[in-house]
């Protein structure tokens, strides 16, 4: 019943812009945090940012700042990733997540950078 589900990715060319959506249904998401992170091949999955329940404070992982934004809609249970001045090594599979009480996680969308 919990499901979230993500969009938005595909293939860009380096110094392009994407925005990535996570749909969430079945739990009451204006009560989590939510989170971007992303798992390029062969690599750990990292943190990409975070954004609190009521969307007033975010958070980017170094790579990151100052060229992606997250932000929230509560009102239609969404979380966006906007993704400027892309990188080749951007490109991984980007996941979101919620968290609360109990964790969920998307099944991830996958984002290449390349010319």
């Amino acid at each position: 019943q919990v499901q979230l589900v993500e969009s938005g990715g595909g293939l860009v060319q380096p110094g392009g812009s994407l925005r990535l959506s996570c749909a969430a249904s079945g739990f009451t998401f204006r009560r989590y945090a939510m989170s971007w992170y992303r798992q390029a091949p062969g690599k750990e999955r990292e943190l990409v940012a975070t954004i609190t329940s009521a969307g007033g404070r975010t958070n980017y992982a170094d790579p990151v700042k100052g060229r992606f934004t997250i932000s929230r809609d509560n009102a239609k249970n969404t979380v966006y990733l906007q993704m400027n001045s892309l990188k080749p090594e951007d490109t991984a599979v980007y996941y979101c997540k919620a968290s609360y009480a109990v964790d969920y996680w998307g099944q991830g969308t996958q984002v290449t950078v390349s010319s």
